[in-house]
């Protein structure tokens, strides 16, 4: 396959994967706002330094995410496309060079000599591990949200990568020391998206990789390890030091203690989950792939160190992925706050490790036809005749899982999406994706026995995209309608009834797309009591304005002693209501706050 089909391949998966309808619904809450809100508030501060979201400083996060949303905003205007292009684009160029290195350097396994490429072309590995990356739940779902997962993950990705190029270069190659200064680059650029991670981690990778394969000091010292340091602390350190220079102890001990050590250490905001959490999210999340890892890692044949080690570099990606996969998996394993997000970067490693193996299958395909297989490569196994089956068996519940949607659906009860439920199965969204996932079913069963193991990907693969097109996507305009098209509503209103000074109380819920929307603080309130005790302060008060705003869902006003007609409403969309509310009414009949 020419570069150019292959990099046409490339575009097309991303620009369906990521780019296709990016910007046709809101923003999701609770997390996406607050990246795009604190974006805007650095161009409305000029203030390139310390993120600041509802008027107080932000320190989850470095800067690298907010700037290049900002710099979306100054080229698309402020919008959900623009928030979530840095993260689309993110993903693209990680598919790419998940391609580019499986073309380059993807040969099966690392046993004996490298077989002749017109017996092994390595496109084919490239068209499969950029499908498989591209195509998987955990990609899927944060390539689309402007957050900074997806940066860290290719910022992490590409590091890493850029390192093994390096590494795989002969040594009458001038190009080494390019790929190892774009390694070090990379993950100078992941510390400025997420903190020390973005060094620690592939660091870790590399040097476990390097002691395995007996490398360790050779290496380093081809690495210019020094030097690459001193180019990642000329990026990263300038950012830090201003950001301590303007916000003091604060910042260290909110951002290096709070969002790194201690998530670390102990569970964060009841992120807490067993042991066993991210077999299941890499199952599911890495699905419908993830069900050929563990044939993927057999054949790998880690443990056997020794050919490992006699091997020449090139043919050393797959024993690099492994290093990867279970470092990422490892590290987040022991961390005792755990998110899904968390493994996102081992995707990659993830796809290579699988379309490797499938080249493998490939190969003993061949056999019967004469043709070249290494004679170190293990033979068919049974590995070859279970899987594909757990697959079907996979695509069988999910059918059943979209095909029984009324029966589910029923489950969901969410005070702010009561009629979700109803409007989803009368679409008849579901049904759709039940037919497309029988289709791939049968054509999945039907390829088994008679095509090697690309057909059968080839199946899954259509399915999917079929699935995601006609069935995900607009699933998800139908929950924006009900969960965020309100609140947007809303903070229209909001933009130009707001009068100078107001506050604006949420109450019961916090819902921070109202801030972005309507390019207002927000007082966010769980509870009635601290609520009260807000409003009072508010009341006691006599500058102006001489009211408040609420906003909240219309039965709650009953809990601040508020009936009809003792407030004004603004508007009711889906389940909340925006009502104003005199000062007076507090300030003259003080409320207990033991009632509420």
């Amino acid at each position: 396959m020419p570069p150019v089909l292959l990099s046409l391949w490339v575009l097309a998966l991303g620009t369906i994967a990521f780019l296709w309808h990016l910007g046709s619904v809101g923003l999701v809450d609770e997390t996406e706002p607050l990246f795009a809100e604190a974006a805007r508030q650095m161009i409305v501060r000029q203030d390139w330094v310390t993120p600041y979201f509802n008027e107080v400083q932000r320190f989850d996060k470095p800067p690298l995410i907010y700037w290049l949303m900002a710099l979306c905003y100054q080229i698309f205007g402020i919008n959900e496309w623009a928030v979530r292009l840095p993260s689309a684009l993110s993903a693209i160029v990680l598919v790419a060079i998940v391609a580019y290195s499986l073309v380059t350097y993807g040969q099966p396994w690392g046993w004996g000599s490298a077989p002749d490429s017109s017996q092994n072309p390595g496109w084919r590995k490239a068209v499969w591990g950029a499908a498989m990356v591209a195509f998987c739940g955990e990609m899927l779902a944060w390539g689309r949200v402007g957050v900074s997962d997806m940066l860290l993950n290719a910022c992490m990705g590409c590091s890493l990568l850029c390192f093994f190029h390096g590494y795989a270069q002969s040594d009458n190659k001038p190009g080494r020391g390019i790929w190892y200064f774009a390694a070090y680059t990379w993950a100078a650029l992941a510390v400025l998206t997420k903190g020390p991670i973005g060094l620690v981690l592939p660091g870790l990778i590399i040097l476990a990789f390097l002691i395995y394969i007996g490398q360790f000091w050779t290496v380093l010292r081809e690495m210019q390890i020094f030097g690459g340091l001193f180019w990642i602390f000329v990026i990263t350190i300038p950012w830090y030091v201003l950001v301590i220079q303007a916000n003091g102890d604060a910042y260290i001990q909110s951002f290096f203690g709070y969002h790194n050590f201690e998530r670390f250490t102990r569970v964060v905001n009841n992120h807490g989950a067993p042991w066993y959490f991210y077999f299941l999210v890499v199952l599911v999340g890495f699905a419908p792939w993830s069900i050929y890892l563990p044939p993927a890692l057999y054949r790998l044949r880690f443990w056997q160190w020794q050919r490992w080690r006699s091997s020449p570099r090139q043919t050393h990606l797959g024993i690099f992925a492994f290093f990867w996969f279970i470092g990422v998996f490892g590290f987040f394993t022991i961390a005792v706050t755990k998110l899904p997000s968390y493994v996102l970067p081992l995707m990659p490693a993830a796809a290579i490790l699988v379309a490797l193996y499938g080249q493998e299958e490939w190969n003993e395909n061949t056999v019967s036809a004469g043709k070249h297989l290494d004679h170190h490569s293990p033979k068919r196994s049974l590995f070859w005749r279970i899987f594909p089956w757990i697959n079907v068996g996979f695509l069988v519940i999910l059918t059943l899982g979209f095909l029984l949607g009324t029966i589910w659906l029923q489950w969901i009860k969410d005070p702010a999406m009561p009629n979700l439920p109803k409007d989803l199965d009368e679409s008849g969204l579901l049904w759709r994706g039940g037919i497309i996932l029988l289709i791939t079913t049968i054509a999945t069963i039907f390829f088994i026995p008679r095509k090697p193991i690309q057909w059968i990907w080839g199946s899954n693969l259509v399915g999917f995209v079929l699935l995601f097109c006609l069935t995900l996507i607009p699933a998800g305009a139908v929950i924006d309608t009900h969960r965020q098209q309100p609140l947007r509503e809303l903070s229209s209103i909001l933009a130009t009834e707001r009068r100078p000074g107001e506050a604006l109380i949420m109450l019961a819920f916090e819902k921070p797309s109202i801030v972005f929307y309507s390019q207002g603080s927000v007082r966010f309130f769980r509870d009635y009591t601290n609520a009260l005790a807000f409003i009072y302060e508010q009341s006691s008060t006599l500058s102006p304005p001489d009211t408040l705003l609420i906003l909240t869902y219309p039965r709650r006003f009953a809990g601040l002693g508020l009936v009809p007609g003792s407030f004004e409403r603004l508007g009711q969309r889906g389940s909340y209501e925006l009502g104003r509310v005199e000062k007076s009414r507090f300030r003259d009949r003080p409320l207990d706050l033991n009632e509420s």
